[in-house]
């Protein structure tokens, strides 16, 4: 009985079990192709929009905070933006943390 379990382990008769060392090179870069075009690429996209928004912004608008703060800035300088959140409440918020702008409709 030992004989015939080892037998059937072996799977002679059904090509051995090699396989195509290329194969796993093409499943690879295939693998890594659906990741960068899943998560890489659109990560990229959503940082140089957000670094361009930083970029461009100015007095008068309207933005919101990561922190969820909504107010209109004030004043800016290269790291630091004073947000006006209520009629004489300015906060300084750092340039980093601005979320987003708000639109108006």
């Amino acid at each position: 009985m030992l004989g015939e379990i080892a037998y059937a382990m072996t799977g002679t008769g059904q090509g051995g079990g090699q396989q195509n060392p290329m194969s796993f090179f093409i499943f690879m870069a295939v693998l890594f192709a659906v990741f960068y075009f899943i998560l890489i690429r659109p990560q990229q996209k959503r940082q140089k929009d957000q670094r361009q928004l930083l970029q461009n912004l100015k007095k008068g608008d309207k933005v919101i905070t990561t922190g969820g703060l909504q107010g209109t800035i004030v004043s800016l300088s290269d790291t630091v933006v004073t947000v006006e959140i209520a009629d004489k409440v300015k906060v300084k918020v750092g340039r980093n943390y601005i979320a987003g702008l708000i639109r108006s409709e």
